[in-house]
């Protein structure tokens, strides 16, 4: 079981001269290292052009949501910010560049914002949620109000969607989220 609330997992691909065959999901092996949520969602989402940045999101209680991410075409930086009310690991943030590649796997818990941005044209994203879309529970915060360490070309900006340009920063948001007592630990 692991003690860092976001975790990076790295399924095992068993490969030969005809490709590769991995599970990317097992409730037994993700209970094993404390993820006991049910999935009741899958989402997929196309970016077409490179540094599209989707987030930072999530969905306040009652409909909180736990997130299973990966990216199955293409290469992108996901993102989770801690924003658990009381926790000493507040506004900080962990990443991983996720890519169909590399078959990494980011889990982000509810109590975290979470956000990509894609590294190349034509990324598609796949996440399993833990709850269904709740659209008086939607929320967010602005992805450049955390001092996150995007891989932008300088002076570039991302490609937002027109909701994600108007949301609050982190230190207008007031946090419904409580703190579990697990701090957010660097990913392993």
């Amino acid at each position: 079981m692991s003690d860092n609330p976001v975790q990076l997992i790295d399924p095992v691909r068993h490969g030969d001269a005809r490709g590769w065959f991995t599970e990317y999901y097992t409730e037994r092996r993700f209970a094993e290292r404390g993820i006991t949520c049910r999935f009741v969602q899958d989402n997929h989402s196309l970016s077409v052009p490179a540094l599209t940045l989707r987030g930072l999101h999530f969905q306040t209680p009652p409909h909180g949501q736990d997130k299973l991410v990966r990216c199955i075409r293409g290469r992108i930086l996901d993102v989770a910010v801690d924003v658990r009310r009381g926790s000493p690991t507040y506004g900080n943030w962990v990443a991983a560049e996720l890519s169909a590649e590399n078959g990494r796997q980011l889990f982000v818990p509810i109590g975290f914002a979470h956000a990509f941005l894609t590294l190349e044209d034509n990324c598609e994203v796949t996440y399993k949620v833990s709850d269904y879309y709740a659209p008086d529970c939607d929320g967010g915060i602005r992805w450049d109000s955390v001092g996150i360490d995007w891989p932008l070309p300088a002076g570039a900006s991302p490609e937002l969607s027109a909701k994600d340009a108007k949301l609050p920063t982190l230190a207008e948001f007031d946090s419904p989220f409580p703190y579990d007592g697990r701090p957010l630990a660097p990913l392993a």
